[in-house]
């Protein structure tokens, strides 16, 4: 049961870091948040851990926390590349479920041994993600903003006469429509590529994680913390991007993200050691839920009938394979 609560707290976590992460990366440079983000993050982790850490480190709980630490942030700029293609409820879900089934089939080969509940789980994954990123394509070719501006466009070309009017306006819609669609649609592709990969880096992050142990007590999460903003800060540099987000209010969200998302990251790392991998990545990989709540509560975001049938899957996915393992 303890492991379920602190899979439960670390999914409530990741969530919220994801949404505040999505709002800065819609206002600054990837990178820059990023930068700001795992410098709050690592500031939390020295607060925390020499202190309630009285084991020594190992080196294979170092490696294994490194490795998690290069993964995770990799995966974490992925998705915030995500955020700035497609709707938060896309590239997070998709993400998620991707952790998920990689996180299970780690734990097989680990010799753990799911029931029929979590294969079945694992078999519904895949028509999840095809529904969410169906719904995604619909939503953007309905709301493409080319649309109205060819409108404009066109009524502007045909303003001779009333036959002007009326061929410069339909080509103007015909041709701005079309490609705002095709370009919206470009977009959301990409947004869900990006969820994909960054589902592919959690899973690494979380078996980094649950590898390192808990021999080292909390040791490999700051060294995790620590390769992570390494990484980030060596890609600022190298790109000139070694900078604060140009908003206060960007700067503040970053923050957040790194707040919320160590203590999802502590969570996690005390679950995988009181559970099996394949039940607490399983459990912490519902935290696109509290994304989903809050983006549709404080932005609006629209969820068309196809993508509530994905997100549909994608819930029932992850709890088979939860309660397969509980």
């Amino acid at each position: 049961m303890l492991a379920v609560v602190l899979s439960l707290l670390a999914a409530i976590g990741f969530g919220c870091s994801d949404f505040t992460a999505g709002l800065a990366t819609r206002a600054g440079s990837v990178i820059r948040v990023t930068i700001v983000d795992q410098a709050a993050a690592t500031v939390v982790a020295l607060a925390v851990v020499p202190f309630t850490s009285v084991r020594g480190l190992t080196v294979a709980s170092a490696s294994w926390g490194a490795g998690a630490g290069v993964s995770g942030v990799a995966g974490a700029m992925v998705l915030y590349l995500g955020f700035r293609n497609a709707e938060f409820s896309v590239a997070s879900t998709l993400s998620a479920v991707g952790s998920a089934v990689l996180s299970v089939v780690a734990g097989l080969l680990f010799g753990e041994r799911p029931g029929v509940f979590a294969l079945t789980g694992i078999g519904l994954a895949i028509p999840a993600i095809a529904a969410v990123s169906a719904g995604a394509a619909g939503a953007a070719a309905e709301s493409a903003p080319g649309a109205g501006v060819g409108l404009a466009a066109g009524a502007g070309v045909g303003t001779g006469s009333g036959a002007g009017v009326g061929a410069g306006s339909g080509a103007g819609v015909g041709a701005g429509s079309g490609a705002g669609r095709q370009a919206a649609l470009g977009r959301q592709a990409q947004g869900v590529g990006y969820g994909l990969a960054a589902g592919v880096c959690f899973a690494l992050y979380f078996i980094g994680l649950d590898k390192a142990g808990s021999g080292s007590g909390l040791w490999p999460v700051l060294i995790a913390q620590l390769a992570a903003l390494a990484v980030v800060v060596v890609i600022g540099a190298v790109s000139g991007q070694l900078r604060l987000p140009p908003s206060s209010r960007a700067r503040v969200q970053s923050m957040l993200t790194g707040v919320t998302g160590m203590a999802g990251t502590t969570m996690f790392f005390l679950a995988s050691h009181e559970g099996l991998l394949a039940v607490t990545a399983v459990i912490t990989a519902l935290y696109p839920g509290g994304t989903i709540v809050l983006a549709r509560v404080l932005l609006g975001e629209r969820l068309t009938r196809v993508r509530l049938a994905g997100l549909g899957l994608a819930a029932a996915s992850v709890a088979l394979i939860a309660v397969a393992g509980a």
